[in-house]
């Protein structure tokens, strides 16, 4: 390829911030869950590139016709890759897309296709579009890509923050989970978090049944969650983890009495439980993890914490949680499901405007 930003490119980045900003000069935009993606095209040639600087072409072909047709024959694009069904985003489906067998990659393409929503023009035929403010790339954004009735959209944005307070209300349903702040008179930095992004935050009690030692052996590294369904059956929500050295070790000394026969009648190691229901369990490394050693250890499911959470993805949380507090008050056979907010579900083609 011959373009002005070649890859590979690290895309800008946002921090967390607990309100949407409502100084001036900002424009918001709903947050995907998604796939970060950069794609460059150059003539014929249409190439995707992952935020860590990886391709990411071969996973996604059904992208690259409808990509050339969108957008303009010299072009740099950041935006994230999605899988958009009736129900909204689905990141579970998502994940099955990044796959090594060729054959796979091929079929998912057709059963679950997906589709990629742009929000930054880098580059356009011979001019590096970066050290321009976001108010000038936009414009050219909105009038170099053909989106709309194709995979291919762009983003909606706006400059009213009563607006992206009630995307950030109204969206949720369809799977997104916050809003995006940038600075309109800003440029764009690689690698650096100079965004602002607020997301959903609501917090859940759940049973803790297991742990996973952190990486030095000396204390916790995360707490694994449960929650129990209507019918009783306790499966793995998520983690609560990113504990500073004194709280690792402080944890491991609280859940120490839990570790002794917890594998014996343990909902969720199936051979030592055979006559009980089985639940959603916790998973092993995947593409996803990077190879990191998720093996985990039984605790009694016994005691009960209060996390923080921002999203849920299906009927477990998408992200880490954070611990808030443990809750002695409670009794684990009363953590289920119902608690937790589910946010009312809504089109996608309502993000869109139409």
């Amino acid at each position: 390829m011959s373009l002005p930003v070649e890859p590979p490119v690290a895309p800008m980045l946002a921090r967390a911030a607990p309100e949407i900003p409502g100084d001036g000069g900002w424009q918001y935009e709903p947050t995907w869950d998604g796939v970060r993606a950069v794609v460059f095209r150059d003539g014929e040639r249409v190439e995707l590139g992952s935020r860590n600087e990886r391709p990411l072409t071969r996973y996604f072909p059904e992208l690259i016709d409808p990509l050339r047709a969108s957008l303009p024959a010299r072009a740099v694009v950041d935006g994230e890759i999605v899988v958009m069904t009736r129900r909204g985003l689905d990141f579970d489906l998502l994940s099955q897309r990044i796959h090594p067998a060729e054959s796979r990659v091929r079929r998912l393409a057709v059963e679950t296709p997906a589709a990629f929503v742009a929000f930054d023009l880098l580059a356009l035929g011979d001019d590096d579009l970066r050290p321009r403010p976001l108010a000038e790339r936009r414009a050219l954004l909105e009038a170099a890509v053909e989106a709309g009735g194709r995979p291919v959209h762009i983003t909606p944005a706006t400059s009213g923050r009563a607006t992206a307070e009630d995307w950030f209300d109204r969206f949720e349903g369809a799977g997104l989970d916050g809003v995006v702040a940038k600075r309109v008179s800003e440029r764009y930095r690689e690698g650096e978090r100079g965004w602002i992004k607020v997301k959903h935050r609501r917090t859940a009690d759940c049973v803790v049944g297991g742990l996973r030692l952190h990486k030095d052996g000396r204390g916790v590294g995360s707490l694994l969650l449960g929650l129990h369904d209507a019918s009783g059956v306790l499966h793995h929500v998520g983690v609560a983890s990113s504990f500073d050295a004194r709280t690792r070790e402080r944890l491991l000394a609280e859940v120490e009495p839990l570790r002794e026969g917890a594998a014996l009648l343990h909902p969720w190691i199936r051979d030592g439980a055979p006559d009980g229901p089985g639940g959603r369990v916790p998973g092993a490394p995947s593409r996803w993890t990077g190879g990191r050693d998720l093996s985990w250890e039984p605790l009694r499911p016994e005691r009960v914490v209060e996390v923080a959470y921002d999203h849920l993805q299906g009927d477990r949380f998408r992200h880490t949680t954070r611990l808030v507090r443990w809750r002695p008050d409670r009794d684990p056979g009363s953590c289920t499901y119902a608690q937790l907010e589910v946010p009312v579900p809504a089109e996608l083609r309502q993000v869109f405007g139409g």
